[in-house]
């Protein structure tokens, strides 16, 4: 966000706690991997072939092969090369898929993206051509009062999927908020989806195998409708944009023609690293062993600190069940989101409103302004101090709404 850069820069010597970076940790075991794939690359006669020369759109070849071969040989697949595409990270891909699948036809008919489940990714506001196309849906809130915590989960009662859709979207862990989707769930939209055609685009950017940062136990799914799209940027590497669609043939080939007018392929040096670490397991083994214990470490921070420090005020803090943030909803919040993300800024601490991770709702609701996304990618001192400001603005905040609201007293 703009005013989070701006308030960083001009902090005239001030110490924030930035807890909006959704950039991953540099973890040392996980840069120490991609140094010995880069020095493997390096030694390789492969070398030139890979950075003096231009590839297939489809992807370099043997990245292509190592993801066929690791997730035939990891959930029972009977993949070929041909239900893998290489894209310069997944958020290309949605945008793709958003304008390939959606937008206006040639009789305009507005074909329309759905995202069966708000909040989602802010990304998501701007992958249509055409705005109007995109579609979100309110939630089911499945609250527990007791502990302070809350879910969100698809309302089936009111999402639909017809004749004018031309793709499901979702994040499963799902960024910003960290729910993960039940298999149930996910096979519910898929079938919702397959009489008319439709293709699901599952955003796997945080889920396993890699970067594997699900603190839940969840499934991968497949299908004929199926798109499993994935990214390398949580699995450390951000900076070479890797994105790796795995779906039905004729869906991955929409897509390559797209991608073939737009930027030829994606970064083969990228490409080339990702093969070795796949193909040896080691980026599994890493993704399991390091990079999610390490996350879940901070969710287990933060609700404990929270738990802790939280006022008697209703809020409620979403399950954490995956991804590298956190989500809090301050219900019958006295003010907007932005208004107490600039409240957080005075106290030193900076998060993201939540009202940024609702495009496509239509409906007026409050709760979209009562959010905040919190980054788990701070020390484990930054976030119980943050917390902890965090809980003191929000006594000040309700305290002082309560004496707003008290009749005056009249001699």
């Amino acid at each position: 966000m703009k005013d989070i850069v701006e308030t960083l820069r001009s902090g005239a010597g001030r110490e924030f706690i930035n807890l909006s970076a959704g950039n991953p940790l540099i973890l040392p075991e996980v840069e120490q991997l991609w140094r010995d794939c880069t020095a493997d690359l390096l030694a390789s006669t492969e070398y030139g072939e890979v950075v003096c020369r231009y590839g297939a759109s489809q992807g370099y070849q043997p990245l292509i092969d190592a993801v066929v071969d690791d997730f035939n040989q990891r959930y029972g697949l009977q993949l070929t090369e041909r239900n893998v595409l290489i894209t310069p990270g997944s958020q290309s891909l949605y945008f793709y898929a958003a304008n390939a699948f959606g937008g206006y036809t040639a009789d305009r008919t507005l074909k329309k993206v759905v995202l069966p489940l708000s909040p989602d990714y802010t990304g998501y506001g701007g992958v249509a051509l055409t705005p109007e196309s995109l579609f979100a849906y309110k939630p089911a809130l499945d609250i527990d009062a007791a502990t302070h915590r809350f879910k969100y989960r698809p309302d089936f009662s009111q999402l639909e999927i017809a004749e004018d859709t031309g793709c499901v979207l979702f994040s499963r862990p799902c960024n910003p908020t960290g729910n993960v989707l039940t298999d149930d769930e996910v096979q519910k939209i898929a079938a919702l989806a397959a009489p008319y055609d439709v293709p699901v685009l599952i955003d796997s950017a945080y889920a396993p195998p890699f970067p594997a940062l699900n603190f839940t136990a969840m499934t991968p799914l497949f299908g004929d409708n199926i798109l499993h799209c994935m990214s390398l940027s949580k699995a450390g590497l951000p900076g070479e944009r890797i994105g790796i669609a795995i779906g039905d043939e004729q869906l991955i080939q929409v897509l390559e023609c797209f991608q073939t007018n737009m930027c030829i392929h994606s970064p083969r040096y990228g490409q080339a690293i990702a093969a070795r670490a796949i193909r040896s397991g080691a980026l599994a083994d890493i993704a399991a062993n390091v990079i999610r214990p390490f996350y879940q470490a901070k969710v287990q921070i933060v609700e404990a600190t929270l738990d802790q420090a939280m006022p008697d005020v209703p809020w409620f803090l979403h399950r954490g069940e995956g991804a590298i943030f956190t989500w809090l909803w301050l219900k019958n919040l006295p003010m907007t989101d932005w208004e107490f993300y600039q409240e957080l800024k005075q106290v030193g601490v900076i998060a993201v409103p939540g009202s940024s991770f609702f495009p496509g709702l239509r409906d007026e609701w409050e709760h979209t302004r009562q959010c905040l996304r919190i980054s788990l990618t701070g020390s484990v001192h930054e976030l119980e101090t943050a917390m902890k400001r965090l809980a003191t603005v929000v006594e000040r905040v309700y305290q002082l709404s309560e004496r707003n609201q008290q009749p005056a007293v009249t001699a």
